[in-house]
C-alpha cells in the first residue's frame, strides 16, 4: 500500500506548479479500460496548482484500440466560503472566445432558451463558451439515432433546439449565459481586466443548507448547533478561537474572532486565521452593527506616502475605485478587511495581477499582460508615492472607514459622502423584501 507522507498533503510533493524544468511534475500514467470498446487504455493524471483556482487534478484518457479519447479537470482545492454566479452578455463571436472554468457542481443556464445543465451531469473542464455550447449540442445529439426509433415526436423537438444551440455560435442576438456554482470554484474570464467588464456581472451569496448537504459540508441529519449567547460585554474582552481548514493548504488550522471598537467609528468584528503548516496569515472583517439608513462614499486623496499607513477598513459589501487608473472593483472580490491603504492596494495588485489565472500559460496573450504588467507598475507608484490618485470606497451599506487622521477636525484631504440607496442596491443586499415593524402579523 503507498502512503503520502502528512507533509506532502499539506502542498508539498502531490499538487506542484507547472514547470517545464521540473522533472518530477509529470503526469502519472495508468493503464485502465476503455468503456468505449472494453479494452485497455491509458489515463494520465497530473496534479498541479495553478493561480486563483488553487489544486486541481487533470485527467486524460485515450484508447489505442478504438481511438477514443476523453480529458476533464477537477478542483482538488478547498470548496470556497461563499457560492458564485456569473452573468455574462454575449453580444458578439469574440465573446464566445472567453475562458471558462466549470466545476462539476457548477449549473450553467441560458435563460432565453429555457435550457439548464444540472450540477454533476457534466463533469468538470476548462473550455470557451463556444466549447460549453458544442459539449452541450454533443450531449443531446449522443441519443438521437436511438430516440428517432423510440421515440419520433421527441426527436425531432429536440432536433429542433439543437439547431437553436447550434445558431447561438453565430451571435446572431444577443443572449445570457449564468454559471451558477455553490462550491465558488468556477470562473468566467474577463478579458478587459484590471478594467470592469460591463457585460459579466459577479454575484457572490451564501449558500443553503441543501446545497451544502449536496457538496458533503453537512449531514443530512446533522442537528443544528447550540447557537452561543449574544453577550457583547463579553465578547469584548474574550478572543474566540474555533478549529477550520487552512484555506492555502487545506491543513487543520485555528481563527481567532474578536470584537473591536474603532475610533470614530463603530464596532467591527475581526477574524484571523493562523496556519502553522504553511504559514499562511489571513484576516476577514465582519460588521458588528446594523446596515446604515444611508450608504456612504468615502473619497481619499493621496498626495504623500504617508497616507499609506491609515487604517482601513473594508466590508464586504463595499466597491473600490482609482479613477485615474479607470480600475472598479465591485463588492465581495477581496471579501471584509481591516488594513491600511497600502495593505489595500497591494491585495489589488495581487488579485489582479499575480493572481489573475489568464495571465500565464496557453490563456495568456502579449497585449493583455502588457497592460495588466503597466497596471502592477502604476500601482507600486502609488505605493512610493509617485503618483497622486483618488481612492474611493463605495459602500451601499455604510461599514466602511478610512482613518482621518486629523480627527476629530475634519481631513483635507479626505470627503464623506452620505447618498439615498437605489432599489437595485437594495435588492442585491436583500432589504426590499426585509419586514422590520409587524412581522408578527
Amino acid at each position: 500500500m503507498s502512503v503520502i507522507g502528512e507533509e506532502n498533503v499539506r502542498g508539498g510533493a502531490v499538487f506542484r506548479d507547472i514547470n517545464a524544468d521540473d522533472e518530477d511534475s509529470q503526469p502519472t500514467e495508468i493503464e485502465s479500460l476503455c468503456m468505449n470498446c472494453y479494452k485497455n487504455g491509458t489515463t494520465r493524471l497530473l496534479l498541479t496548482k495553478i493561480p486563483f483556482f488553487k489544486e486541481i487534478i487533470i485527467s486524460s484518457f485515450s484508447c489505442p484500440n478504438c481511438n477514443w479519447s476523453n480529458t476533464e479537470i477537477q478542483s482538488a482545492g478547498r470548496i470556497q466560503d461563499q457560492g458564485i454566479t456569473y452573468t455574462l452578455k454575449i453580444k458578439s463571436k469574440q465573446d464566445m472566445n472567453r475562458e471558462v472554468v466549470k466545476s462539476d457542481s457548477a449549473t450553467t443556464r441560458i435563460p432565453e432558451l429555457d435550457f439548464e445543465i444540472p450540477p454533476y451531469t457534466q463533469k468538470g473542464a476548462l473550455s470557451t463558451i463556444e466549447g460549453l455550447l458544442d459539449r452541450a449540442v454533443a450531449g443531446l445529439e449522443q441519443e438521437q439515432p436511438l430516440r428517432r426509433v423510440s421515440a419520433p415526436e421527441a426527436a425531432e423537438k429536440i432536433e429542433e433546439f439543437i439547431e437553436k444551440l447550434k445558431k447561438l455560435k453565430d451571435v446572431e442576438s444577443e443572449f445570457t449565459l449564468v454559471v451558477d456554482d455553490p462550491s465558488g470554484n468556477s470562473f468566467v474570464e474577463n478579458p478587459m481586466a484590471p478594467q470592469k467588464d460591463e457585460a459579466l456581472t459577479v454575484t457572490h451569496y451564501n449558500r443553503t443548507d441543501q446545497q451544502d448537504i449536496t457538496l458533503g459540508l453537512k449531514a443530512e441529519e446533522e442537528e443544528e448547533e447550540e447557537k452561543p449567547g449574544n453577550d457583547l460585554d463579553s465578547m469584548r474582552n474574550e478572543v474566540l478561537r474555533f478549529n477550520t481548514n487552512c484555506p492555502g493548504c487545506n491543513a487543520p488550522a485555528s481563527t481567532n474572532m474578536k470584537l473591536v471598537q474603532i475610533p470614530h467609528f463603530k464596532e467591527v468584528i475581526i477574524m484571523a486565521t493562523n496556519c502553522d503548516a504553511c504559514g499562511l496569515r489571513t484576516n476577514e472583517v465582519k460588521s458588528g452593527g446594523a446596515t446604515e439608513q444611508q450608504g456612504t462614499k468615502i473619497t481619499l486623496h493621496i498626495t504623500d506616502p504617508s497616507d499609506m499607513t491609515r487604517d482601513l477598513l473594508k466590508s464586504e459589501t463595499c466597491g473600490i475605485l482609482i479613477p485615474e487608473l479607470e480600475f472598479e472593483m465591485g463588492m465581495a472580490a477581496l471579501g471584509g478587511k481591516f488594513t491600511t491603504v497600502e495593505g489595500i492596494l497591494t491585495d489589488i495588485k495581487d488579485l489582479i495581477v499575480s493572481k489573475n489565472p489568464f495571465l500565464c500559460g496557453d490563456s495568456s496573450t502579449a497585449d493583455r499582460t502588457q497592460k495588466l504588467k503597466e497596471f502592477g507598475q502604476k500601482i507600486d507608484k502609488i505605493i512610493e508615492g509617485n503618483l497622486n490618485v483618488h481612492l474611493v470606497l463605495d459602500d451601499p451599506t455604510g461599514n466602511s472607514y478610512i482613518q482621518n487622521v486629523y480627527a476629530p477636525d475634519p481631513d483635507p484631504e479626505m470627503t464623506t459622502e452620505k447618498y439615498n440607496r437605489t432599489f437595485e442596491q437594495n435588492e442585491d443586499l436583500g432589504l426590499n423584501d426585509m419586514k422590520t415593524e409587524g412581522y408578527q402579523e
